[in-house]
């Protein structure tokens, strides 16, 4: 299976890190977010990537050339302007109207949830798209109080009430349609989707894996310890 990485923002949030260096090149765990999300998806089984840049692009290219050195191929497609989530897809509408489905991928996330799922859900119910849905982790710590007294502690747990979108997607070419020039996915393509009732998602426990968004100084660094506490996200290779 084919994966597109959106890899074309500013991360305007980790200034004074993304003046000289793009997000998606900021080390987590002592490897970039994009190695990493290679190296994830690679361990499922995907070859072929095609990362969606823009600002900053030379040092994407340059870092991540061919893919050869990481075993994949990497090819890409440039937005001269920003573009939102949604416009950079469109501006690869040329690639996935080829394919019967892709993953899509933003480039802030580092996991190792199995896509294997998801893209069977959508084609199960053959669905335009799906997201991978993954339980909110409060940002504090959680007390358990009993008439005034605290019983117990939970640092930063994960809230299975409530799913957020876990960056994760699986399209089919029918979703170029919904697709505008310019716009986030998230606020365009996906709730017409949803009203549409062609938009489903799967869920993922927190553990068995993992997941997390790079969006902090602080989540660079929580991310960084979690990963080395874990001896990495995923083996070398699968088997």
């Amino acid at each position: 299976m084919l994966a597109l990485i959106l890899a074309g923002g500013y991360g305007k949030r980790l200034r004074p890190l993304t003046e000289h260096k793009p997000k998606p090149l900021l080390e987590v765990a002592g490897k970039p977010v994009l190695v990493h999300q290679i190296e994830w998806l690679r361990y499922y089984g995907v070859e072929e990537f095609v990362l969606l840049v823009g600002y900053l692009k030379e040092r994407i290219i340059e870092e991540m050339g061919s893919g050869a050195k990481f075993g994949v191929k990497i090819t890409y497609v440039v937005e001269d302007k920003p573009l939102g989530t949604a416009g950079a897809l469109w501006n690869a509408r040329h690639i996935i109207e080829k394919e019967n489905l892709v993953l899509v991928v933003n480039g802030d996330i580092v996991t190792n949830i199995d896509p294997d799922p998801l893209v069977r859900l959508v084609r199960e119910r053959e669905a335009v798209a799906g997201i991978a849905a993954v339980p909110l982790r409060s940002p504090y710590g959680i007390l358990k109080l009993d008439d005034g007294n605290v019983t117990g502690f939970r640092e930063k747990p994960f809230i299975y009430d409530y799913w957020i979108n876990g960056g994760l997607y699986a399209v089919s070419k029918e979703i170029v349609k919904y697709l505008p020039q310019q716009g986030d996915i998230e606020k365009t393509t996906f709730p017409q989707l949803a009203s549409d009732g062609k938009l489903v998602a799967a869920r993922y426990e927190i553990p068995p894996f993992y997941w997390r968004s790079i969006d902090t100084f602080k989540d660079i660094e929580e991310a960084s310890k979690e990963i080395e506490d874990m001896g990495g996200l995923v083996p070398p290779q699968k088997g």
